[in-house]
């Protein structure tokens, strides 16, 4: 079995399993090489003759190795300088090669990696709480230095603009909450108690989750997508060359204004709340208005209502917190924003409600 090319400068022939190379294997020559080797099958295992090859580039050597590799071939005969060639463009194709190739773990080895992933992760959490904690104090000292400006203006980004959708949804959760209940007290000719649960739930648990909830997906989305647009950007990058600090700038007026916002958004949240299952109880069970608020003045005690407001300071520090750490966390292309934004939203309501069952459990043991 005998291949030979006809160009006189660089040409290959194969005998006895050999393949012997010559002439000039470079980027000249590597479309021509390319095109001779595409029509070509060689046998598997075979060896590869570099001792009559008198110029060896980049291109030439990746030809070489990726020929080394379809057929399983040995190298032999190269001079010192083109087996070094060799051997570094060999590694590369190999890492490549590594990286494009799906790698398959056993179970033991992703619970591993992602639990050093989280570990990791809540370190640098942990890290942005302290910084946090310590730009706060400071602030404590100097209020002046506080952006009142910047508060304001998230206040009516994150608050005032978010009153029409918290209304609309805690009004449906009111008339969904009356209809299912009264449902049930009608059965037992308990339609007045209707009044005692709209109270309660929506007052004490459905108006202040409910607001989190919406404010975390509306509101703390923004946070990490604008924070990671000046990530890419290079902005913040540019406030720390300034000598100014991104938390003091752009994090602390956030969280401020979203703790002065959740609180407000709550109570409207329970108006509405309330005021459609006012709706549904006069409807379905032929309550009135006047003797709906009646007993909901007598039934509903103050403190429901203060243990609702009670969580909301902090739900408002989870949403902004995590909103902006993930936001300050966003680096390469806007792919980066989009996830991180995800995450946040996720991690967010999840803290959430572990948030909110904590204080049930907290309030049980107080017996309140």
């Amino acid at each position: 079995m005998n291949h030979k090319s006809t160009d006189q400068k660089t040409d290959w022939q194969l005998e006895d399993n050999t393949l012997i190379c010559q002439g000039n294997w470079d980027i000249s020559h590597s479309q021509q090489l390319n095109q001779r080797f595409n029509k070509v099958d060689l046998p598997a295992k075979i060896a590869i003759d570099g001792s009559k090859i008198t110029k060896l580039d980049s291109v030439g050597a990746l030809l070489l190795s990726k020929i080394a590799n379809k057929y399983q071939a040995r190298l032999q005969n190269f001079s010192n300088e083109h087996a070094t060639l060799l051997k570094l463009v060999g590694k590369n194709t190999a890492e490549e090669q590594a990286l494009a190739k799906p790698t398959q773990h056993n179970l033991l080895y992703r619970i591993g990696k992602n639990s050093l992933e989280a570990y990791e992760h809540t370190k640098q959490f942990l890290a942005f709480i302290g910084e946090l904690v310590i730009t706060l104090i400071k602030t404590t000292y100097s209020p002046g230095a506080l952006r009142w400006r910047e508060i304001v203006s998230n206040i009516e980004s994150g608050g005032y603009k978010a009153l029409p959708i918290i209304g609309l949804l805690s009004f449906l959760i009111g008339v969904v909450l009356a209809y299912q209940m009264g449902i049930q007290l009608q059965t037992y000719g308990a339609n007045v108690f209707i009044v005692n649960f709209v109270g309660l739930a929506i007052l004490r648990e459905f108006g202040p989750l409910l607001t989190a909830i919406i404010i975390a997906g509306r509101t703390g989305s923004a946070f990490t997508a604008q924070l990671g647009m000046m990530q890419i950007n290079e902005e913040i990058d540019a406030l720390r060359a300034m000598g100014i600090a991104p938390i003091e700038l752009l994090v602390l007026p956030r969280i401020f204004a979203l703790i002065i916002a959740l609180p407000l958004l709550s109570v409207w949240s329970d108006i509405f709340g309330v005021l459609g299952g006012m709706l549904m109880a006069k409807s379905m069970l032929g309550i009135n208005f006047y003797d709906f608020l009646k007993r909901f003045q007598d039934v509903i005690q103050l403190k429901t209502y203060a243990i609702g407001l009670v969580k909301t300071p902090v739900f408002a520090l989870i949403i902004a917190s995590i909103g902006c750490y993930q936001g300050l966390q966003v680096s390469g292309s806007a792919e980066s924003v989009g996830r991180l934004t995800t995450k946040s939203v996720v991690q967010a309501i999840f803290f959430i409600i572990v948030a909110d069952a904590g204080f049930s459990i907290l309030f049980s043991w107080l017996g309140i």
